[in-house]
């Protein structure tokens, strides 16, 4: 009898452990139709359109993918849209990396209002995101800021980075309106207070880590993608713990784009696979789920972006396309 019921624990135990159902990655692209203009950072407007940068090509698009339909909005050279917001009104907000500013383009006039960086040096502008009242925060990578603009008073303000070269790159804002940015010239994340700016610093476990982009879940869970060794690190802001899984492809994985999604399971793009391929870690069971490679090969998939209604994630391709991935369980 007592052997048995230790058999019944430890099954009960691993059943608690037990791996997620297997799932399988479905990819849809579409081919944008202005050749080798590196379409990225694509977001949904409230029709379900797929705004996107054409970084190269110097415009603004948008994807009808119901109909295949592609437009676009041209913007003035040197430009070189990196990210863009769709906001509650489905007005376009994008980071003018190249020529200093942010800029505000009504997609209905197509007229464009912009927000000139106040600094005496070029500043850029790199990824935005909104906070709950959608003002917005901006990583300036090679600038060495973060940036904040308030769309009442229309300043801006430029927080400079305590380390050098510390090159700010994804930010992501959590659930008390916090910003927390990923230093991938470094081995660090930041968070910034909402009320003061103070920045207060993270180190990762490992000198070489390089931290590239990053998620947050529902509990404020710190998600960093690791550029350099190939890691998926967890910052937990309340104990202050770091637990790392490492890719099996290790160095070679190449992080870069990512999501998370109302299940808090994390979308992961590895970069330094020919073809591209897509990963998904379950954060509950702290397990990879699924696993897709990219058809169009992807080149580089340098950010992707979770839509809540439709529960799926959108990806801009250096093979010049604009993807869509979703997630079906294998029951």
């Amino acid at each position: 009898m007592k052997w048995l019921i230790i058999f019944i624990l430890l099954w009960c135990s691993s059943g608690l452990n037990a791996l997620p159902s297997k799932s399988e990655i479905n990819i849809t692209e579409w081919k944008v139709p202005w050749p080798d203009s590196r379409p990225r950072d694509p977001a949904i407007d409230s029709k379900g359109n797929v705004w996107f940068c054409g970084q190269v090509g110097n415009y603004i698009g948008v994807l009808n993918p119901t109909t295949g339909k592609f437009k676009r909005f041209e913007l003035a050279d040197n430009t070189n849209p990196h990210n863009l917001l769709v906001d509650s009104n489905d007005f376009i907000w994008y980071a003018g990396n190249r020529n200093n500013h942010i800029g505000l383009l009504n997609p209905k006039t197509g007229a464009i209002e912009q927000f000139i960086m106040p600094s005496d040096i070029a500043i850029d502008p790199h990824t935005l995101v909104f906070n709950s009242t959608e003002q917005l925060w901006f990583t300036a990578q090679w600038g060495n800021k973060v940036g904040f603009l308030s769309r009442q008073t229309k300043a801006i303000k430029l927080i400079g980075m305590p380390i050098a070269k510390a090159r700010p790159y994804g930010i992501k804002v959590d659930h008390d309106d916090a910003a927390w940015i990923v230093l991938f010239g470094s081995n660090h994340i930041a968070r910034i207070d909402p009320q003061t700016f103070a920045v207060e610093l993270i180190e990762l476990v490992d000198q070489q880590e390089r931290p590239r982009r990053l998620e947050i879940s529902q509990n404020n869970d710190i998600f960093y993608l690791d550029h350099s060794l190939g890691y998926l690190g967890r910052y937990q802001t309340n104990s202050k713990m770091i637990k790392r899984w490492l890719l099996p492809e290790a160095k070679n994985a190449k992080l870069y784009g990512s999501a998370i999604d109302n299940n808090d399971r994390v979308w992961l793009a590895l970069t330094g696979m020919k073809p591209n391929k897509i990963i998904v870690f379950d954060s509950k069971s702290q397990q990879f789920i699924a696993s897709r490679a990219v058809a169009s090969g992807g080149g580089s998939i340098r950010y992707m972006y979770y839509h809540g209604e439709s529960d799926s994630v959108w990806f801009g391709t250096d093979a010049n396309t604009i993807g869509r991935a979703r997630l079906k369980n294998n029951d």
